[in-house]
């Protein structure tokens, strides 16, 4: 599981999401030319000491980024058409978020494996990208095992169909 950032505009939600990645071990990329300086203040204010412990790639464009990732690419827009409690997450996802600004372009939006949104109260245009990055990072991480310290998933399939998401079997 990765979190890469296109093109990010905001050096405090930039340092956020460096320091949830190191905090929850998830490697951040970096796509494209941010619209700050990476040794900023604010961006290390935000990141604290947890920045020099990230896992953290550098890549010069969005087909650079995308030739070197393994899985599917998730990105998390207001456009979106899936549910992020309805995507089943896979280890070797990607979850993408766009510039604060602008988002990404019509071009990245489009070559997206799934377009994720969050659903939100009908005055709400937005979350804050470190938010959003948060919470879908938190679902893909719980359903993969994939926090610090999770047991490693068994590879083989289970004997019984697992109940849907969200439902508890009784």
């Amino acid at each position: 599981m990765r979190l890469a950032l296109f093109e990010p505009d905001i050096p405090q939600n930039t340092g956020a999401m460096l320091r949830l990645g190191a905090c929850l071990g998830v490697g951040i990329d970096i796509v494209g030319q941010p619209g700050f300086v990476l040794s900023d203040a604010r961006l290390r204010r935000a990141g604290l000491d947890y920045i020099r412990l990230a896992d953290i790639g550098r890549h010069a464009d969005f087909p650079a980024w995308r030739a070197a990732q393994p899985g599917r690419v998730l990105l998390l827009t207001t456009r979106g058409d899936t549910d992020f409690r309805a995507v089943r997450f896979r280890p070797d996802d990607a979850l993408l978020v766009g510039r604060e600004s602008a988002g990404v372009p019509d071009t990245v939006h489009e070559s997206a494996d799934v377009r994720v949104t969050i659903p939100l109260a009908p005055a709400a245009r937005s979350l804050n990208v470190a938010l959003a990055a948060a919470m879908v990072l938190t679902e893909a991480l719980r359903q993969t095992l994939g926090f610090p310290g999770d047991p490693p998933i068994d590879p083989t399939p289970p004997a019984t169909e697992e109940a849907p998401l969200g439902r508890r079997n009784r």
